[in-house]
């Protein structure tokens, strides 16, 4: 979601139900300044936008994920798991009173479920009789770090554009008459070349990646690391990074005055668990 300079609002996923009715899940901490800029825009159609204050979300991911939540999900027994075998990736079920969607911020197979408050603990409950196991956001941010994937207000914000954030894969450029609110910056920026792109960071001295270190090119040029921290998968650390676009395969980025060596890579770095760099 853009503004008109082509800065990143927010990142969210809009889910088509049927002609009249969508369903958005966006950033919770963004909600304020999302809703209000939506209402503005939403002002001159027909059309309205309810916040669903009473909705939990409980997401569910992993390899065995998608196979233990059915397992909890159909502990009513009304036949909601068979309904769910065949959901496609980024497509969700919409069960009034629940919504199941297949998409989640982990790299991972797995569901975003939202429900009613009030009903969330019995699922908790189920899901942890079907083998779920719960896990912090500590443990979030390295998985959905260990896939690329960016996180609003630390990779992106209303001062990058998708085009520096490696997020041109959600540009639909076409149809081209299609106006889209930022679709003039854009071109603009395209068309003048980008001067800045994200990358993917491998430490290879001693050390962990932190967000805000400075990043040092072999030309002098600097970037930064917009988000750090060490891999499990990997074993090593590793981080996402600002850097020109000049940037190749190898860098520097200082750690407590010393420059350390790290490797260029494209991400993701893991995928399912395995590595990818």
């Amino acid at each position: 979601m853009l503004n008109e300079s082509g800065g990143v609002i927010d990142d969210l996923i809009v889910y088509y139900i049927n002609d009249t009715f969508y369903r958005m899940v966006i950033n919770a901490a963004a909600t304020e300044n999302d809703v209000a800029w939506m209402e503005k825009q939403i002002a001159p159609f027909d059309a309205s936008l309810k916040v669903r204050t009473e909705f939990a979300m409980i997401a569910v991911q992993g390899p065995n994920a998608r196979k233990k939540a059915n397992k909890a999900l159909d502990s009513t027994g009304d036949g909601r798991a068979a309904v769910l075998q065949d959901l496609g990736v980024f497509f969700m079920h919409d069960f009034g009173d629940l919504a199941v969607a297949r998409t989640g911020y982990t790299g991972e197979d797995g569901y975003e479920i939202m429900l009613p408050v009030e009903q969330a603990s019995i699922l908790w409950s189920s899901l942890l009789e079907a083998g779920v196991k719960p896990c912090g956001l500590g443990a979030r941010d390295t998985l959905r770090l260990e896939a690329g994937m960016n996180l609003y207000g630390t990779d992106m914000d209303t001062t990058v554009t998708p085009l520096e954030s490696g997020l041109s894969w959600t540009i639909a450029w076409e149809p081209a008459e299609r106006d889209f609110i930022g679709r003039t910056a854009l071109e603009a920026q395209k068309a003048q070349g980008v001067t800045k792109k994200l990358v993917g960071l491998v430490l290879q001295d001693k050390g962990v990646l932190r967000n805000h270190q400075k990043v040092v090119l072999e030309s002098g040029a600097e970037g930064e690391i917009t988000s750090g921290s060490f891999s499990p998968t990997l074993g090593k650390s590793i981080a996402l990074a600002r850097v020109p676009i000049k940037t190749g395969e190898t860098c520097k980025v200082e750690i407590r005055n010393k420059l350390l060596h790290a490797a260029v890579v494209k991400i993701p770095f893991a995928r399912n668990g395995k590595s990818c760099i």
